[in-house]
């Protein structure tokens, strides 16, 4: 209709002056009278616009209010002080206490339509803020800026950890030991999985060290171990690693090792998931290829609905790790990705012919700069950690600096040994002082003494604390047929001793079969150093 109005109406507001007659004769062709047709030509030479002819409803205009101002501000101080609150009152339970409130002036109480209009005008930003929190709000309103900007492979890397939608089983008893966590890490520019880790651990400095490890070094051995055929031909060290802020990427162990290989670290804002869209989004493709998979939780409980998902998991840890690294390596490298318009696969060998990647110079010693570590004083009767004594001739050198406290790292998977970083970045492997010691994990320590602090024990020496794990191991193997949580916690040994590595001395030096330990040499003579 104002388009039509335009059309007859813009040759009279433009012309110098109008002509009476034909007003008339265009008034007779809109059907308006020629008073209103007079008003029109004046609203179209001021605003200029066809939306000036735009016919208005009659009664009140949008936005015009008919109640007192006494009673409009008694609906603004009870919707401020109900409605916009973190409780999140329902709209019926505010229109009770603006009620009450008009009731106590002697006010008529407005409708529930009227105070629905009043809230409806309040900035919806604003209202999700005081109702929901500024997280939320700014989740909601934040505009997205672009995305991550690369040149070349391995210039941004990113990790993330989340709990796998699977409950998995025991390769014993078959029984469920619960969902383990998966710790990704995403080359941005080409989409490749450069490593992944499957833990029954909570997140933590060791997980991302095994799975920057895994993504920087060579892995043809680890598909080797798992009979893995698909290529898997990434290795370099990143510039760049963009992570949240979750502990683990602020532990003085990931920092130190980043720092120690020039790679950079950037921390997303706090609370803003959106900035870490890359690898949130490969986490939720790999989810959603796992829903298919016997034992799983989907998603969350209305999808699940009533799949029994303990009682049809069958997959073990073994099992599982080596059907996601065959999802990983064999449909999603090798698939055709949106963004990119090719496979991952065929962008990396693109982007990296030509260039040269940099890799560490230290593959063996490279897991070990991201190991956690404390400080501690060399002595004469060796290096002592967590209550337990570690001994070898080889510290005798560094005897010379008494005093001196020297970074001394651990692997929590084993603490059967710890290694002493010496001033060129080198290691020195120290074992057990007392080699009859087993092997253990380090939250086997933390529980056995807990449990001795329980028991009321004022101190704590490194026999009660192996007798402790050796009770515990035993109390688990016998409940591992009827207890979930006995179950994971077996697994869980098992795993961390079947991931963790393999001392490989150097060229003519002692091994661990022949003696673990150097003697300690008499004074003025020098020992062997097994240097890692």
């Amino acid at each position: 209709m104002a388009t039509n109005r335009s059309a007859l109406l813009r040759p009279l507001a433009e012309a110098e002056r109008l002509n009476a007659l034909e007003v008339r004769h265009v008034a007779q062709r809109l059907g308006l009278s020629v008073q209103h047709t007079y008003r029109l030509i004046k609203k179209l030479r001021e605003e200029k616009t066809t939306s000036a002819l735009i016919p208005h409803a009659r009664g009140p205009r949008p936005g015009s209010r008919r109640l007192s101002d006494a009673v409009e501000r008694l609906i603004m101080e009870v919707v401020k002080k109900s409605y916009l609150q973190r409780e999140k009152p329902t709209l019926t339970r505010v229109y009770r206490h603006l009620c009450e409130a008009c009731r106590a002036v002697d006010r008529k109480p407005p409708s529930m339509k009227a105070l629905r209009a009043r809230i409806n005008a309040i900035d919806l930003k604003k209202q999700v803020r005081r109702r929901e929190g500024s997280v939320v709000a700014e989740a909601h309103f934040h505009q997205i800026k672009g995305s991550l900007e690369t040149t070349r492979p391995l210039e941004i890397v990113q990790i993330d950890h989340t709990k796998v939608d699977l409950i998995l089983v025991d390769d014993v008893t078959r029984c469920s030991i619960g969902r383990p966590w998966l710790t990704l890490v995403l080359d941005v520019h080409t989409r490749m999985v450069l490593g992944f880790l499957l833990s029954l651990e909570a997140p933590s400095a060791t997980s991302v060290a095994l799975a920057v490890a895994q993504a920087v070094l060579p892995k043809d051995t680890w598909r080797a171990e798992r009979l893995i055929e698909h290529s898997w031909p990434t290795a370099g060290l990143p510039t760049c690693i963009h992570v949240d802020n979750g502990a683990e990427f602020h532990s003085r162990a990931f920092e130190r090792g980043c720092a120690q290989h020039g790679v950079e670290i950037v921390y997303r804002p706090p609370a803003t998931p959106r900035y870490g869209g890359h690898i949130e989004r490969l986490m939720g493709t790999l989810m959603g290829r796992i829903h298919c998979l016997p034992g799983t939780t989907f998603s969350n409980v209305q999808v699940r609905g009533d799949y029994a998902s303990e009682a049809r998991a069958c997959l073990s840890f073994r099992e599982f790790e080596r059907i996601l690294a065959l999802e990983v390596l064999g449909p999603y490298h090798n698939e055709v990705h949106r963004s990119l318009g090719c496979t991952p696969v065929a962008r990396w060998v693109e982007a990296t012919q030509g260039i040269s990647l940099r890799h560490p110079v230290d593959e063996q010693g490279f897991l070990l700069d991201f190991m956690p570590f404390q400080e501690r004083v060399v002595r004469r009767d060796g290096v002592r950690l967590f209550n337990i004594q570690y001994q070898d001739g080889a510290l005798a050198h560094l005897l010379r600096r008494p005093g001196t406290k020297m970074r001394v790292k651990y692997d929590p998977r084993n603490l059967s040994a710890v290694f002493v970083e010496l001033s060129d970045g080198d290691h020195i492997r120290v074992p057990y002082a007392d080699l009859r010691r087993a092997p253990i994990t380090l939250w086997e320590h933390r529980e056995a003494v807990r449990t001795l602090r329980q028991e009321g024990r004022r101190t704590i020496d490194e026999h009660a604390i192996f007798s402790a794990i050796v009770t515990q191991r035993a109390i688990l193997d016998e409940a591992r047929g009827r207890n979930r949580q006995a179950r994971r916690k077996t697994v869980r040994r098992e795993v961390a001793h079947a991931l963790t590595p393999e001392p490989v001395p150097a060229e003519g030096q002692i091994t661990e079969e022949d003696d673990a330990r150097i003697a300690l040499p008499p004074p003025g003579a020098t020992s062997g150093v097994e240097i890692w």
